[in-house]
């Protein structure tokens, strides 16, 4: 089964760099060499002058899962241990890590990182110390009376975003049952007992980490351009496998072998499968339902890879060929979408490349003959309010988070134009209820120097591609031919 799957799913090439020196596997990332993070710190230096920023790492999770680490400390560090704790001294330039000395769980899991001389060579930090030398540190910070930095937003550790996070640790701590401060507001408490000082100046790190966070470096895009290739290989194992009679979660687990046939960590979100009238929910996700002839299959999930994740959607015919109906409402929607991707550049107002997109859209509609009155009155109320838009983005970024920092537009300037090495999808939904359709495409958009790469052009979206994808066997099929 291993050498069909192969031949099965493509086999291109990634390359990432390699550490420094030898370390456990799982302990410091192997996507990034140090200098990466080391750049990043250095740039939070500057940003914060005179001052100590202090950053906590994400705890173990109360289960036999894998420990991973949050998005904003691994930005920093690419460290991947439990409770480590950074800080970052803006009048020294010297960072520091504090982790336990004996390493988590070493007995049980493998080995961890220690404070062996070794750890700082291998991580690029000034210092790797024991957890318990933090107390001592920031004591020594009180009585300098140094401002402090401090990483305020809750740990994302992969399947949703820092949004998502902290409404859940807002709804604990409202909760009359329950009430526990957040995990900053219990770590502040702290650090104004350690230091003595009641009015200890705390301000937020995560709006100068997050500036940095929204134009990708060239190794960032390349582990992004992995994990959307892997998340299109899944999608599209996943259209050769539909057939009427499966369920949406066969479709699920057929993605989710692809995704760890590549090495990811795990999904970047639940996987969005839906059929038919489910289509009409933006994050169905029950995946319970049996595929129907005439259904339409909305395909929307990726991989978490090397921290870094993709979010790509397509739309496909349970059967393997489009009614008449479903060409006539898919055709124009493509025609509007691919205008909104062809105004994508970088230096212009965002808010005119919406409007130019809209006209776009607008001519597609008067060069469409419609058999259908509710799909024209859709297509033309979707162009209007592209012709009329007065909003800045087109759509979410991704990067270390599925809605990645940025909102998908740079945080400063007006008018917001976008830059270089932005990363960010499109999914404008169109619903036409009177008869039953819907729809939502998204790709994996990079802005360049002159315009805009999509990373996941390669999954089919034209209709005589699906179809012909999905005349191909999926791996079952192969399976059982093979068994013959």
């Amino acid at each position: 089964m291993r050498r069909l799957l192969s031949c099965l799913l493509l086999a291109v090439p990634f390359i990432v760099a390699a550490p420094a020196a030898q370390i456990p596997q799982g302990v410091f990332t192997e996507a990034f060499p140090p200098e990466e993070f080391a750049a990043r710190r250095s740039a939070v230096m500057a940003a914060i002058g005179d001052a100590v920023a202090i950053i906590q790492g994400a705890v173990e999770k109360p289960a036999e899962l894998p420990f991973r680490q949050s998005a904003q400390f691994y930005y920093l560090t690419g460290v991947e241990v439990p409770r480590a704790i950074l800080t970052i001294d803006g009048r020294t330039k010297r960072s520091t890590l504090y982790i336990d000395p004996a390493g988590y769980r070493v007995r049980a899991l493998g080995p961890s990182l220690t404070v062996a001389a070794d750890s700082a060579k291998v991580t690029g930090l000034d210092a790797v110390v024991p957890r318990e030398a933090f107390t001592a540190d920031v004591e020594a910070l009180g009585k300098d009376n140094r401002k402090l930095y401090v990483a305020a937003g809750s740990d994302v550790v992969g399947g949703g975003s820092r949004g998502e996070a902290n409404g859940l640790e807002n709804a604990t701590k409202r909760d009359v049952w329950d009430g526990r401060p957040t995990r900053y507001e219990a770590f502040l408490t702290q650090l104004k007992r350690v230091t003595g000082r009641a009015d200890l100046t705390v301000e937020n790190l995560d709006p100068i980490v997050d500036r940095l966070r929204v134009v990708k470096s060239a190794r960032e895009i390349a582990v992004i351009r992995e994990a959307t290739r892997i998340a299109g290989l899944g999608i599209m194992e996943a259209m050769r496998e539909a057939e009427p009679g499966m369920y949406e979660y066969e479709l699920q687990a057929v993605a989710e072998y692809v995704f760890k046939k590549h090495g990811s960590q795990g999904p970047a979100y639940f996987s969005l499968v839906a059929t038919g009238p489910n289509m009409v929910y933006s994050h169905y996700h029950k995946g319970t339902r049996k595929l129907a002839a005439g259904d339409l299959v909305q395909f929307d999930y990726a991989p978490d890879y090397q921290y870094y994740v993709s979010d790509v959607t397509r739309v496909f015919p349970a059967s393997g060929t489009f009614t008449p109906k479903q060409r006539e409402f898919y055709a124009i929607y493509l025609a509007m979408y691919r205008a909104l991707i062809s105004e994508i550049r970088p230096g212009v107002p965002v808010r005119d490349l919406l409007q130019a997109a809209g006209k776009k859209m607008d001519e597609a509609v008067a060069a469409t003959k419609f058999t259908s009155e509710p799909i024209r009155r859709a297509a033309q109320a979707f162009a209007d309010r592209y012709k009329a838009s007065q909003t800045s983005s087109f759509g979410h970024a991704i990067g270390l988070e599925v809605h990645d920092v940025g909102a998908g537009r740079p945080p400063q300037g007006t008018p917001v134009v976008l830059v270089p090495g932005q990363l960010f999808t499109i999914e404008p939904a169109l619903q036409v209820p009177e008869e039953g359709l819907a729809m939502r495409l998204e790709d994996a958009l990079l802005v360049t120097a002159t315009g805009v790469e999509n990373l996941s052009a390669f999954v089919p979206l034209d209709i005589p591609a699906i179809e012909k994808l999905m005349r191909e066997p999926g791996i079952t099929a192969l399976i059982k031919r093979r068994s013959n």
